[in-house]
């Protein structure tokens, strides 16, 4: 009886002192190669402690207990958490190592969330003039400017970027166009990054522009519709091709007509939320839809 009532003791004292030492700071995360754009879970391991304020090392912050950071570039960055109870605090630092991805990827936010489109190196000239207009920040604050629910949503146009309400959009662009790269394996299901152009009476090249562009929404085809568009237009749609566009649809009819140059591979949901945006006889959403465009490297 006596044994145990000092037990109970030493275990209340132990409680005492635990509550009233200390914060001690740590934590741990997943080891591995993290790749940009990379989604890390941190794992709090701190004792004593109420609150808790994390500094990631690349702009980013939190006061969770146990955050997930999204890490958009690669880079070797020092993950800092602060720990405190009361007055006390205690401060515990890590590296966390993220690499570049080995495709060309960029992210494209908007107020409806962000996407991620994988650029294709069968097109190289697009790729590289739309990653070089990227790293020049030179679609940043321009808008979606026209917008057709069930077919796609277009924006890249620079004099977007101080339209008026009622200002006609989707002349404007760099000097130059770029050659067509039509590539068979390049379709536009839904999510593809396409390029737009003048129409085939000015433009019988189907050169692209050199910065307006559209990703496609469109919808499910049956199999009796998409046969009629490849006897029309003499296309032979793969099997991984036929079941994408009676899926979760596109828009074959531009098939080897405009150029499609990626693809969304993480944001889908936000083509659709776009899409539904109410827009003017223009097609231009009535409530301004901006962008701001970055390379993930």
């Amino acid at each position: 009886m006596v044994r145990s009532f000092q037990l109970l003791l030493v275990l209340g004292l132990s409680v005492l002192v635990a509550s009233c030492g200390k914060p001690i700071a740590d934590f741990t995360f997943a080891d591995g190669n993290h790749v940009a754009p990379a989604s890390v879970k941190f794992e709090n391991t701190s004792r004593n402690a109420e609150r808790y304020e994390w500094d990631f090392g690349d702009g980013g912050k939190s006061v969770l207990a146990a955050p997930n950071h999204v890490y958009s570039a690669s880079g070797n960055f020092s993950v800092k958490l602060k720990a405190s109870k009361g007055k006390k605090a205690a401060e515990a630092s890590k590296r966390i190592q993220v690499t570049a991805p080995a495709a060309c990827l960029v992210e494209i936010e908007t107020e409806f969330g962000t996407m991620t489109v994988q650029l294709s190196n069968a097109t190289p000239q697009h790729r590289d003039n739309f990653l070089k207009l990227a790293e020049e920040g030179y679609f940043d604050g321009m808008l979606f400017h026209r917008v057709i629910e069930g077919f796609m949503l277009q924006g890249g146009d620079p004099d977007s970027k101080t339209a008026k309400p009622d200002q006609a959009l989707g002349m404007g662009g760099p000097s130059y166009t770029v050659p067509a790269e039509f590539v068979d394996s390049l379709v536009h299901v839904k999510g593809a990054l396409c390029a737009a152009r003048q129409g085939d009476q000015v433009n019988p090249q189907k050169r692209s522009s050199g910065s307006q562009f559209y990703i496609v929404q469109g919808k499910p085809l049956t199999v009796q519709e998409l046969s009629m568009i490849e006897a029309g237009k003499g296309i032979r749609y793969t099997k991984e091709q036929r079941d994408a566009y009676t899926s979760v649809g596109g828009a074959p009819s531009l098939d080897r007509d405009y150029t499609v140059f990626g693809r969304v591979i993480k944001g889908l949901e936000v083509i659709d939320k776009i899409a539904a945006a109410e827009t003017d006889p223009r097609d231009r959403p009535k409530t301004d839809v901006k962008m701001k465009i970055r390379v993930i490297k």
